[in-house]
Order: structure tokens, then C-alpha cells, then sequence
């Protein structure tokens, strides 16, 4: 019996992989933007990215240079959980995300804001800020759809 665990440890059984034109400019913005912690990055001689990886709020995400047909850029949706999301969309703008949603009180219990990142995956910044049941936004939907 084997001790190697199916999962590695600082892993998680679902890992975002981000497949870019430009991969060493979204590791810069990842860094700068979402205050990415670069774990380790395998260059390849014209300078593009066979593979790297970043952790983000204690999650890992991978990525690589789109380097072959069956290998092209890959736009993704990621929600990313932080602490004072108007601070970090702010950092996220002046590190070259385009705006797509200002932050915003939202009815479920977060405040949200959207961005697209230097390759053009579409990032919802969140922080939780309420507890909301299931009651409360079935109330609150029904009302969006009265109004």
C-alpha cells in the first residue's frame, strides 16, 4: 500500500488552470492584482510558461502559456472570496484589469465586483458581509421580479 496521497498536500481536489497568451504578464497581474504568492513557474527558452503556479488567499491556481492547437487561451470564471473586496478591485484596476462592475451590496449576503484580467477571464471579487437564508432571497428575488 502506497503513502502518496491522491491529493498532494497545499492542493486542492479542484484547481483552477488558467491558459494565457501572455502568461508571464497574468503572473505579474495575478501578483499585483490579487497579491498572488508565486510557487514555482517552468520558463520555456522563447520565454513563454509550460506551467506555474500561484496561490491566492490560501488557493492554488495553475497556468501556462496557450503554446499548441490543442492548448489554446482559455477564458475562465473565478470567484475570489477577500477581506475588503472595494480595495481589492481598486488594486486590481491599477494593476490593468478592465472594470466590468463597480462593487455592489448584493441581496444573497456579498458585496460584489467584476473584472477581467489581463487574459480576459472574467474574476467576481466578493466579500460576505450578512448571512442570508434561503427565505430571505427567495423574498428578495420574488421582489426583483416585481419591480
Amino acid at each position: 500500500m502506497s503513502d502518496v496521497k491522491p491529493v498532494p498536500d497545499d492542493y486542492t481536489a479542484i484547481t483552477p488552470y488558467l491558459v494565457a497568451e501572455d502568461a508571464p504578464r497574468l503572473l505579474d497581474f495575478l501578483a499585483e492584482g490579487f497579491g498572488a504568492v508565486e510557487r514555482m513557474r517552468m520558463p520555456m527558452p522563447d520565454g513563454s510558461i509550460a506551467h506555474a503556479e500561484v496561490e491566492i488567499g490560501g488557493a492554488p491556481v495553475m497556468l501556462g502559456s496557450a503554446n499548441a492547437p490543442d492548448f489554446p487561451p482559455l477564458a475562465a470564471q473565478i470567484h475570489l472570496y477577500v477581506e475588503d473586496v472595494d480595495a481589492v478591485y481598486a488594486q486590481a484596476v491599477s494593476a490593468g484589469a478592465t472594470p466590468v462592475a463597480e462593487p455592489e451590496d448584493q441581496f444573497y449576503g456579498d458585496r460584489i465586483a467584476r473584472v477581467l484580467d489581463t487574459a480576459g477571464n472574467h474574476w467576481s471579487i466578493a466579500t460576505h458581509i450578512a448571512d442570508v437564508t434561503e427565505e430571505e432571497m427567495a423574498q428578495a428575488m420574488e421582489a426583483m421580479g416585481e419591480g
